[in-house]
Formats: C-alpha cells, structure tokens, sequence
C-alpha cells in the first residue's frame, strides 16, 4: 500500500500542500483530481522523492519514502507531465540511457526495451530521432522510459495533456492494461471524463486541499443530486407540460425542459415507457447524470478548468 500521511509543503508564502492524506491500495488505479496549480504536481514529486515535504511521510507498505532511500524509490516509475527525453536521440538511445541507471544486465535491459517499445506501439519508430515524433509518440515513450525497471507503482502525471483523441485513448489503453497486470497507477489529470474513465477510487484535491475521496459514485452520492431528464422542446412536446409534470419536477429551459422523477418513477425506463405511450418518441428525449465536474463545481463553487 501506497500511505501519504499528513503531508505538508509550503513554497515561500504558497501553502502548496495542506496536510494531505491518502491511502492507497495495492493494484488500484487512483485518480487524483484538480484544477492547474491545486498541488497535484507537487504531492507526486514527494511522493517519488524529488521534493522533501516539510512535514508528513510517504510510505509504501509501511517503509517510508525519502531521497536516500533508493531501493524503495525503485518500487515507482514516474511519467511527468513534461516531456523528458533527448530530441536528437531516437527513442532506443532515450530508452538504452534510461535503462542503464537502473544497473540492469546488457540483455535484460534490452529485453525491456523491446517490451516496453511494443507496449507502447513504437517498435517500427526505434531508430527514429524523438524530435520527428508527434507529441502523441513522443508522451508513449515518456510512459515506456518509466517501465523499464519494472515498477510496481507508476505515477502519472498528466500525461495527455497537448495529444490528439487517437494518442489519449492509446495511452488509456495501455495503462488500463498496466493495471490490469497488477500494477498501481496514480494518475493526475484536470479532465474529469479520464478520471470518470479510468480511475476505480479519486480523490479531490484544491488550493493544496483533499476536499473528497471515494469511488465514482460516492462521490456523486454527496451531491444528493438524482438523475435528471431532459426532453427536447418540439411540436410534438410543448403540449405535454401537464403530463411532464405528473413525473416529477420539471423546470423549462430555452430549448428543452427538465425533470427530477419523483419516487415512484424511480426507475428512468418508467418515465421513457410513458413519454413514448404520449407520442413523444425517445429521440427527444434524454438522460443526464451528476458527473464529477458537478461535485467540484458544488464543493467548491467554480468549474474544474476556470
């Protein structure tokens, strides 16, 4: 288990980390969530032991992180947000150089480089300069430099931030696949749909502050907030006020009207069942769901990306 206790860290008169505390478990993918500047960046530099804290402790199953302690920091590959590889050496030298911190014998290292190249689908790029690499290959490399020493625990930080759809969904593919070989993920991210994706626990974090912790659901839970139903205004729908209103609470919009079933439309297959038995078809009509975004916009009065 992964143990951040108590953490705190000031910079001059910014109070980065506000006593921080997380568990977490063996083999989870956790998210960790905010806004730009929340402290994200900063707990994970801790936690592999860049940056000492000024007060608190990072374990992992119960040995405490620090600088000197290298055998432990072994246990952590870490993906930092920026890109930190040679742009005049192709990605095989990036990775050889890599690897060769990590006193690994000249056929294990180059056994690792050929899995991490094909995890990362980049074996055909291998003697390819980095520079001429999209920014895309170039954040898959960046996770494969990472792997190379065969980490139980892999810190992510922000790692599509700048890649296209295509690049982002590849790398989400390949660390789902990472976790699902057992090994922890923590994961940072300012875009709440990744964290709605890919993580199995979250944590909030704000102005240095975990604010909430807890599955995706419980999360959602502490809005109190149900579903809700939107229903498109059209000619077939404008004369069906009286009849949305039987279904529960309804408040109108410019372009569509929205309903909070009441208790005994509790399931949301009732109310599409009755609005097609009064002709308005289920293309008008759709479901909307609390998401993340809503809990931190209702924890803390702003949107996840103002």
């Amino acid at each position: 288990m992964l143990s951040i206790s108590h953490i705190i860290k000031n910079f001059e008169n910014v109070n980065a980390l506000k006593n921080v505390s997380l568990n977490i478990q063996n083999g989870e993918f956790f998210g960790l969530i905010g806004p730009n500047g929340a402290g994200k960046s900063t707990l994970m530099n801790i936690i592999v032991g860049f940056l000492e804290a000024d007060s608190g402790k990072v374990s992992i199953d119960g040995e405490v992180i620090s600088s000197k302690n290298i055998q432990l920091r072994k246990k952590i590959g870490y993906v930092p947000q920026e890109i930190s590889l040679y742009l005049e050496l192709s990605a095989y030298q990036n990775l050889r150089l890599f690897g060769e911190f990590y006193n690994l014998t000249s056929k294990k290292l180059e056994e690792k480089i050929d899995s991490v190249l094909e995890l990362v689908q980049l074996t055909d790029r291998r003697k390819d300069a980095v520079k001429d690499f999209s920014g895309g290959m170039k954040r898959r490399l960046n996770l494969a430099a990472s792997l190379l020493h065969d980490p139980e625990i892999v810190l992510c930080d922000e790692p599509t931030v700048g890649v296209d759809p295509q690049s982002r969904n590849a790398i989400f593919e390949m660390l789902s696949e990472l976790n699902k070989s057992g090994k922890t993920i923590v994961y940072t991210t300012h875009y709440m749909e990744e964290a709605e994706r890919l993580c199995s626990r979250l944590a909030i974090i704000d102005n240095g502050d975990v604010i909430a912790q807890g599955t995706l659901i419980e999360l959602i839970n502490l809005l109190n907030q149900r579903d809700t139903i939107k229903i498109q205004k059209t000619s077939a729908t404008l004369n069906k006020l009286p009849l949305l209103r039987e279904m529960g609470q309804v408040t109108e919009h410019d372009f569509y009207y929205e309903i909070i079933p009441e208790d005994g439309y509790g399931q949301n297959s009732k109310i599409f069942s009755k609005l097609e038995e009064n002709g308005i078809p289920n293309a008008f009509v759709q479901l909307s769901r609390a998401t993340l975004e809503d809990v931190f916009l209702n924890m803390t009065g702003r949107s996840l990306r103002d």
